[in-house]
């Protein structure tokens, strides 16, 4: 089987990449990994020479180009069916996309006002409207789901749930926004997981500073 290659950004804030890459690292799934920062306002144009939407993530196997984070996990869930990416119980893969689209398409107000970012020390902010509604659903889906699996992960075993919602775990942290200690546990083990540790060390160590993103 070919060796994919994912194309991601900045691990220090790009979010969107930190998705696929903790779930294919976390899983042990082998992959050639090519980072393109994005350090033009109007967009590098090495991204745009990879990616037809101009954007990473993306997923190369062979010809076959795959974008959008949650596209490119169900990809290997499929290419690797056995690595875990998905609960392997039907309804509870059901379950799982219904929450990883949810976090695809949702919580806009949180993502806008609190943009992930690895090295921000920990402070609070001014919150614009709708930030704590978005807080206050993402902690239940979470212990929700915690509930149903015993966890320590939201279906038990690390997989592509978890990795989905990695960065509201840096954003939750950093702009010090939770306080529940179950929430405050699940924070505490995806953070312990040896693919944040890698992806965390990356980032702290990269020389790119994005304005806009330093809230």
């Amino acid at each position: 089987m070919d060796r994919p290659t994912l194309y991601i950004a900045n691990k220090n804030y790009s979010s969107w990449s930190f998705r696929p890459w903790m779930a294919l690292t976390g899983l042990g799934i082998d992959f050639e990994e090519v980072l393109i920062p994005f350090d033009d306002a109007a967009g590098n144009p090495n991204i745009k020479a990879v990616s037809p939407t101009g954007r990473v993530p993306l997923l190369q196997h062979g010809a076959l180009k795959i974008w959008e984070s949650l596209a490119i996990i169900e990809y290997a869930a499929e290419l690797y069916p056995d690595a875990g990416l998905l609960p392997a119980d039907r309804a509870q893969r059901a379950l799982a996309r219904s929450v990883s689209m949810e976090m695809l398409s949702s919580f806009r107000a949180l993502s806008s006002a609190c943009p992930m970012n690895i090295r921000r020390p920990k402070a609070r902010i001014a919150l614009p409207d709708g930030v704590d509604t978005d807080i206050s659903r993402i902690e239940a889906i979470w212990r929700d789901l915690l509930q149903q699996s015993g966890g320590p992960f939201l279906f038990g075993a690390f997989g592509g749930a978890d990795a989905m919602f990695a960065p509201v775990v840096n954003r939750f942290e950093i702009y010090d926004l939770v306080d529940r200690s179950d929430t405050l546990a699940y924070m505490q083990t995806m953070k312990a997981h040896p693919a944040w540790r890698k992806w965390e060390e990356a980032a702290r160590a990269e020389p790119w500073v994005v304005p806009e993103d330093e809230v």
